[in-house]
């Protein structure tokens, strides 16, 4: 099943900033192959939902075991079945 989806990982307790979790977490999403658009407040993605999903668990399994202690992610997910979403779709051209 094709989705579109935003995906915010917040680490927590990894110090002042947070710049280089983030830049792998989002580097991790580009590395599996899903369409990746990164933006101020987190990431989004298209591909299929499982696909999604895995990504979001490799993030969180991968920053872990670089230390970080704890982790919250924020996902939005979105799924149609009368047409195949995708992130181009989602915007639309002011006439």
């Amino acid at each position: 099943m094709k989705a579109t989806g935003e995906i915010q990982c917040i680490p927590i307790g990894a110090g002042v900033s947070v710049r280089e979790p983030v830049m792998k977490a989002h580097r991790i999403l580009e590395e599996s192959g899903l369409l990746v658009t990164l933006h101020a407040n987190g990431t989004n993605v298209e591909g299929e939902l499982s696909e999604i999903l895995a990504a979001i668990e490799r993030v969180h399994e991968v920053l872990h075991a670089d230390g970080v202690l704890r982790l919250v992610s924020y996902v939005k997910v979105a799924t149609r079945v009368d047409k195949e979403p995708t992130l181009a779709g989602k915007l639309f051209e002011t006439a």
